[in-house]
């Protein structure tokens, strides 16, 4: 009897010292896009410098990780904050509020392009939507003309369109679980795949899974997270190319270059204007219960909120962010204040 009651006694202490612990996390945690990273770090660096709190703990781990990390529930075991290169979809919103996340508040911090970069020592591309479609769709209609799908046959560029070189067709590019993927495949495999006008035609799901669907045999490959490792790759295989975020090939601009895509470069003012047609929103989610619980939230999000932070000549445009307009801003900033709850 004694025994039982010490162990019962020890499983209670354990159970109440733990809470204790949790509760007593002093830090920010963000999770989410590579794409936002190097951006939610500079943030971070800055608010850690001029507040007296701690600067966050940021991780990447892809949009999709990031959203079903901060989706799973409430409390300090949880992320405050996730970074996203898309926004959230109603699936990952309701997911949230099954969890108990009913208190989302989101933030539009600016524009990204997406680059499909190769080295500098290479063939400087120039490439249609409907090139790359043809170039890295699992399947593309029968190169004889007729309306019938086939596994991809294209081998090379010039196989693909005969004003390309005739290099192999190899791209290095992000996993499912990332934003840019999602905003890639949106903006340039379907946009380009709906040029063909029969494929247009079909149903919405046959289409989608046409125009969506990466090929699988090598020509594409999932190199991870982490765009800075594409770049590396980039420089020791010349003929491959790579696709991640507008930052990543300004700051490398000495070791990559950008393709054309449909005769426009990726450029700050060409992505700022909205020529460039590989372009995406980028944002933050905050979960609204941690604010007020977890030190330095509300001072975070004001300090992202400064137009020396987001702004037309704030310190993120050095690092390759797209400012929004001033209405924008403006429109986001007050969403911080209010703490607006997203309805979708």
């Amino acid at each position: 009897m004694k025994r039982t009651v010490l162990l019962l006694a020890l499983t209670l202490m354990v159970w109440a010292i733990q809470p204790a612990s949790a509760a007593s996390r002093d830090y920010i945690t963000i999770v989410g896009s590579s794409t936002l990273y190097p951006f939610s770090t500079v943030v971070a660096e800055q608010f850690g410098r001029a507040t007296r709190f701690k600067t966050p703990k940021i991780e990447s781990t892809g949009s999709g990780g990031g959203m079903k990390l901060f989706c799973a529930g409430v409390g300090v075991e949880h992320p405050d904050i996730t970074n996203s290169s898309r926004r959230i979809k109603k699936s990952e919103l309701d997911s949230c509020h099954s969890n108990g996340v009913f208190h989302v508040v989101e933030v539009k911090v600016g524009y990204d392009g997406i680059a499909i970069a190769n080295s500098k020592e290479s063939t400087h591309m120039s490439l249609t939507r409907k090139d790359i479609f043809l170039a890295l769709a699992k399947h593309v209609p029968k190169p004889d003309g007729s309306q019938t799908l086939v596994l991809n046959p294209h081998e090379t560029w010039q196989d693909v369109n005969p004003t390309l070189p005739d290099l192999k067709i190899e791209v290095l590019g992000p996993p499912p679980t990332s934003g840019t993927r999602d905003a890639f495949v949106e903006l340039a495999m379907e946009a380009g795949c709906e040029q063909i006008d029969w494929i247009k035609a079909m149903d919405d799901r046959d289409r989608k899974a046409t125009c969506r669907t990466m090929r699988e045999d090598g020509a594409y490959v999932e190199a991870g997270e982490n765009d800075n490792l594409i770049v590396q790759k980039l420089e020791s295989n010349p003929n491959a190319l790579g696709i991640f975020g507008f930052s990543f090939l300004d700051q490398n601009a000495d070791k990559v270059q950008g393709s054309l895509v449909d005769g426009v470069a990726p450029e700050f003012e060409e992505i700022a204007s909205g020529a460039y047609p590989v372009s995406r929103s980028l944002y933050f989610y905050v979960k609204g219960a941690h604010v007020g619980s977890v030190p330095g939230i509300a001072e975070f999000l004001a300090e992202w909120a400064r137009e020396g932070t987001w702004g037309d000549e704030g310190y993120l445009t050095d690092k390759g962010l797209i400012p929004m307009p001033a209405g924008e801003r403006d429109e986001f900033a007050a969403a911080i204040r209010n703490l607006t709850n997203l309805k979708l």
